[in-house]
């Protein structure tokens, strides 16, 4: 009997404009337009594989080797509930002959090579790979931008790893959602030098996830709508043109100033919303302190720290820069060793747990304390990458049984 199985990975993405507000909380319609850099997939992904068969009395889903429940009427079924319905419409609508997998039900097993809910934007990059598994396994004839109104669905931030590189998620004013999607800025090989060094300051749950946070900061908090109706419209023209112009001193400004707004809005929400501490904030001094020197200097801005609703810092840099950026926070946050993987080979042989760096002239070595061993867990350095990938059956998360690999049976 056939096999009606694919297998694919999609990308993290973390934002430069941000998402943050729903005027749909069921279709997930964000309340502003949004904008994020897609970062590579070598060290950073979700890997799903769907598989369906009429064998199959349910569809099953399991996270990390964990089943899930999915939730009559809750986001994944939702997700594949749609994903059947383009496989009949766009499919075996149009092509008689074509297996009626639509009427199949499915097992999928995702998993995350990094820790799910600790502010890495592992929810996006997981609907991601969910809905590009069931678009190969169902041969959808569709854009990344159709397939990302049904990510959308799943978490909103989703749509966008639906595309690499520069990616816009345009908020759409029609009710039903149909103009809610992910466009391309520009392609992962427009600025491959733009790179990010994630900062894992906690890897930790969220005490206030970002769907019961979004929802109080829309009920209370007068400065988010300043900020939908003023700021973001223009934000987001600036930031594309910046991007378009590789312009990174701009691309800089704009966004640490909307990693700033957004934790403004997060602590004028009532209670407010604490997502940064201490360590988070000493990386914000630290960025300040190097841009001040580069900018004195005449060289522009030369890094961009942003967070999203956790404490990890992400911070954008071109690839000349990062060396120099990864020697800063280990001097004011000494690693364990091993807590960095130099794939890009910036050390060669040199261990950075051992060595003592030293500043960049004219830098003030007083902007932030030193911290102990630990306070920043890990360092990932990851460059700017591509959409979602079709994986070989070599790949698979699924055993000959249609149950995950990593359970016993």
């Amino acid at each position: 009997m056939a096999l009606f199985q694919a297998t694919a990975s999609a990308p993290v993405n973390i934002a430069c404009i941000k998402y943050w507000g729903k005027r749909d909380t069921k279709l997930i319609l964000p309340t502003n337009s949004s904008l994020s850099v897609t970062l590579d997939q070598d060290h950073l992904r979700s890997t799903t594989t769907s598989r369906a068969d009429p064998s199959f009395e349910n569809d099953r889903l399991w996270l990390n080797g964990i089943e899930e429940d999915i939730k009559t009427g809750g986001r994944m079924a939702t997700c594949i509930a749609e994903m059947k319905r383009l496989r009949k419409e766009k499919v075996e609508d149009v092509q008689p002959n074509e297996p009626k997998l639509s009427s199949y039900h499915v097992h999928i097993a995702s998993f995350n090579n990094f820790p799910t809910a600790a502010g890495l934007a592992s929810s996006a990059s997981g609907f991601a790979a969910l809905v590009a598994s069931l678009a190969q396994l169902y041969t959808l004839p569709v854009s990344p931008s159709t397939l990302s109104l049904i990510a959308r669905q799943g978490s909103g931030s989703a749509c966008r790893s639906l595309y690499g590189g520069f990616v816009a998620w345009q908020q759409g004013t029609a009710a039903d959602g149909s103009d809610s999607l992910a466009v391309e800025v520009a392609p992962q090989s427009h600025w491959p030098d733009m790179h990010a060094l994630i900062c894992v300051v906690s890897d930790d749950k969220k005490g206030t996830s970002s769907t019961s946070g979004m929802q109080r900061t829309i009920e209370t908090s007068a400065l988010l709508q300043h900020r939908i109706a003023h700021v973001v419209p223009q934000r987001m023209a600036a930031i594309s043109e910046a991007i378009l112009k590789k312009d990174f001193d701009t691309f800089a400004q704009i966004t640490m100033a909307e990693s700033n707004q957004f934790h403004a809005v997060a602590l004028d929400t009532e209670p407010p919303i604490f997502y940064l501490n201490d360590v988070s904030r000493a990386i914000i001094a630290l960025i300040v302190e190097y841009n001040r020197v580069s900018v004195a200097a005449g060289k522009g801005r030369k890094a961009a720290y942003t967070y999203d609703a956790g404490p990890n810092a992400v911070i954008y840099t071109l690839k000349e820069n990062v060396k120099e950026i990864v020697e800063l926070i280990v001097k004011y946050f000494p690693q364990k060793e091993g807590s960095f993987k130099d794939v890009f080979n910036l050390f060669g042989t040199a261990d950075i747990t051992q060595t003592s760096w030293s500043v960049v002239e004219g830098f003030n070595e007083a902007v932030a304390k030193k911290f102990e061993v630990g306070a920043v867990k890990g360092l990932i350095h990851a460059s700017v990458g591509d959409g979602p990938r079709a994986l070989g059956a070599e790949e698979s998360l699924l055993k000959a049984d249609g149950f995950p690999k990593s359970l016993a049976k």
